[in-house]
Parts: structure tokens; sequence; C-alpha cells
């Protein structure tokens, strides 16, 4: 499972000229899925992007989770984060986790994020165009893949 993280201070999900997710201040995250990912990766997923201080404090410094804060979140799935790239000019999914495997799990990491923080979480719509806006606030981008915790 792979994350990209956005510090925000402003971020917004569009479907069909639809506003479905709108925040002030938080994260921004996009989800990719591979098959094998399991409900160990989202555990460990979601502790670590609620705990992770990357928000400043009363001095300036990152020393603040969105936990601390209070911030919202934005979840979007994005299976492009698997995309290969190696040969050619057009890149491979095939690594990306295959619908029926990658919704459920995408639902669960939600559910669990939600657990985490104690609060709702606004989120996309899996396989949808998305239009997605945001302001990064830093910036403050971050790259988190499960099976590069050790």
């Amino acid at each position: 499972m792979k994350a990209v993280l956005q510090r925000v201070t402003e971020a917004s999900v569009t479907i069909e000229g639809q506003k479905v997710a709108d925040i002030n201040g938080g994260l921004l995250i996009l989800v990719g899925i591979e098959d094998a990912d399991t409900q160990e990766d989202i555990n460990w997923l979601t502790a670590k992007i609620a705990k992770l201080r990357i928000f400043g404090d009363a001095d300036g410094v990152m020393n603040l989770s969105v936990q601390e804060t209070g911030g919202d979140i934005i979840v979007v799935s994005q299976f492009t984060l698997h995309a290969l790239t190696k040969k050619g000019n057009r890149p491979s999914y095939i690594k990306a986790g295959r619908p029926e495997v990658a919704i459920p799990l995408y639902e669960a990491f939600v559910q669990q994020m939600e657990a985490e923080l104690g609060k709702k979480i606004q989120t996309g719509q899996f396989g949808a165009d998305m239009k997605v806006a945001l302001l990064n606030d830093g910036p403050v981008t971050l790259i988190i893949d499960t099976k590069n915790r050790e």
C-alpha cells in the first residue's frame, strides 16, 4: 500500500461537477492499493499517518500530528501510485489492485483512519474521474510505502 500525504490549507474533490469532499486544513491522502496488501498494512499505515508530526507547533516547528491539531482529511483512491515506468513510455498498472481486492481494502482504510482520529473522513469515489484541488501547505508532501516500513 502506498500513500502520498499532502499537508493542505484547503482541498476538495469534485466528480461530474459536484463537490463531494471539501476541507480547510489537514491532509489530502492519495492511497494506492495492490493485491498483496492486507489489514496489517492498513493498521500500520493509519497509525503512522495519525501520529506523523508534520504540522507546526507554536514555534513553527513540525512537531504536531493531524490527530493533535484536529485537522481534517480527504482520502482519494489512486491506482496510478503503483505505475511501473521502467520500460517504454506507457505506464503499466499491473501491480495495482484489482477492484474486487482494492475496494474493500480502500473502505477498510477509511474506516480505520476514522477510528484512529475519532472523526469522519471525507473521500473521493473509488474508480471515478475525480478533479482534486488543493493548496499544499509548506509545501509538505510525503510518500509512504508499507512494503518499506522496516
